[in-house]
């Protein structure tokens, strides 16, 4: 399992399509929410995806600071319906938060989490810094990792 890390502007054209299918596929069919997913902040990312047999099964955007928090931030996080429960959604954020403490050097990571995944994201060590709160009318909460700087 490989998950690759790539800037907007190395993606091909297959895979962008891929990435906005499944984003559409989780968050404004699964969800059945609808909203802006093309918000602008996509052509200053990059990109963290799993393929298997051809397919995007899973995926993330990482942010640097200033784009959506005041600190870098991890959003998008999705994994297909089929592949859940076999711990790629684990893999995949403990793979972006080393991405972004060893390439970026982040020491604070902030999320806006689902409040269903709360915990979840507690067992990754992201702690809830936000009071509960609508996004797109989806309770969410505010969640932060902070690197401890005595490692």
């Amino acid at each position: 399992m490989k998950f690759i890390f790539k800037h907007f502007n190395d993606l091909s054209i297959e895979e962008l399509h891929d990435i906005l299918q499944i984003r559409a596929a989780i968050f404004v069919v699964e969800q059945d929410c609808i909203y802006n997913d093309i918000d602008g902040l996509d052509k200053d990312a990059v990109h963290q995806f799993l393929k298997r047999y051809g397919k995007i099964i899973a995926y993330s955007r990482l942010l640097k600071p200033g784009s959506r928090f005041p600190p870098y931030s991890i959003g998008r996080v999705v994994v297909l319906e089929s592949e859940r429960g076999i711990g790629l959604g684990f893999k995949m954020m403990e793979e972006a938060k080393n991405f972004m403490l060893k390439e970026w050097g982040a020491t604070k990571i902030k999320i806006s989490a689902q409040k269903y995944l709360q915990k979840f994201y507690e067992n990754i060590e992201f702690k809830v810094v936000t009071k509960d709160y609508l996004e797109d009318g989806i309770p969410h909460v505010g969640m932060m990792f902070t690197k401890d700087i005595q490692q």
